[in-house]
């Protein structure tokens, strides 16, 4: 069954009357009654009886008009939605970002997008990088900005944003704090405290292994704000982002021999159908003004 002998089916019986049904879906006579004896030959049966002064719905035809309707009804509905879907309003963008990337990093960006497209609702899930993208291939994402180690999955497309070193936090009264740059070596027997979503963890802690560094471990969490705040007591030194949320009263150095450093990228699924927002989203990322490392 084709859409035009839906319409011109439902026109006939609106009209009963082969020129005036005819007339109202921009056709000739001939094609309209060619169309509908297509469509009584798919059904099995007249749809309609045809006399010298009137016609009129056949029982086929009264039977078959609601489920007919439905049909007009539907595509009229999936129309009308796919239109709204191209329409960048009233949608909700969910964006993953690893909970380890600092919102100063972001706001700009998401400031000017929300003035740009005041309609979308911009949604941010943060987690550690793997979960993120876990959720990005299950589909509870639509698009995410992160930075983990290893081959990236061959499903996601990554558009690199910029890079970050990691560095060196320590307490305001620490001896590191004279020195401009430290060395891994500089750290040995330093109480470490340590972010438990630290995505570079493991191949800085084989580096140090390596150069028989021992930093002991005495105090984890996966809030970054707990570990500042017991690096401001005094407790011992952290790793982190040279973009986190770093209080201004604490004293940051670069690391060195060597530097670990990570790659911020923003990813989505290869040929999966995205909304207009993520296309958006995607062209302001691409004209934003990213930070440089420079410490």
């Amino acid at each position: 069954m084709e859409m035009q002998q839906v319409r011109y089916f439902l026109s006939l019986a609106h009209e009963l009357n082969f020129t005036r049904a005819a007339e109202a879906c921009g056709v000739t006579q001939p094609a309209l009654t060619k169309a509908i004896k297509l469509l009584e030959g798919e059904l099995g049966g007249p749809l309609f009886y045809r006399e010298r002064t009137q016609t009129h719905l056949s029982e086929l035809g009264r039977m078959m008009l609601p489920h007919i309707a439905a049909i007009e009804a539907q595509s009229n509905a999936a129309k009308e939605q796919a239109k709204s879907f191209a329409k960048i309003e009233d949608l909700e963008l969910k964006l993953g970002t690893m909970c380890t990337i600092g919102p100063k990093v972001l706001s700009d960006l998401i400031v000017r997008f929300h003035s740009d497209f005041t309609d979308v609702v911009l949604a941010i899930y943060d987690s550690e990088g793997y979960a993120i993208i876990d959720s990005l291939i299950n589909g509870e994402l639509e698009i995410a900005i992160l930075g983990v180690p290893g081959t990236l999955d061959e499903r996601l497309h990554a558009i690199p944003l910029f890079r970050e070193r990691f560095v060196v936090v320590l307490p305001p009264n620490h001896h590191l704090v004279s020195q401009e740059l430290i060395r891994v070596k500089d750290l040995d027997g330093e109480p470490y405290l340590n972010r438990v979503n630290c995505e570079v963890f493991a191949p800085a802690n084989k580096v140090f292994i390596e150069q028989g560094v021992n930093t002991p471990m005495i105090f984890r969490s996966e809030r970054d704000d707990w570990v500042l705040g017991m690096i401001r007591a005094g407790m011992g030194w952290g790793f982190f982002p040279e973009y986190c949320a770093i209080p201004d009263d604490l004293p940051v150095r670069p690391l060195i021999d060597p530097q670990f450093d990570r790659t911020i990228s923003l990813m989505t699924m290869r040929g999966r159908p995205h909304s207009p927002a993520v296309g958006a989203f995607v062209r302001a990322v691409s004209a934003h003004n990213w930070p440089t490392s420079t410490t």
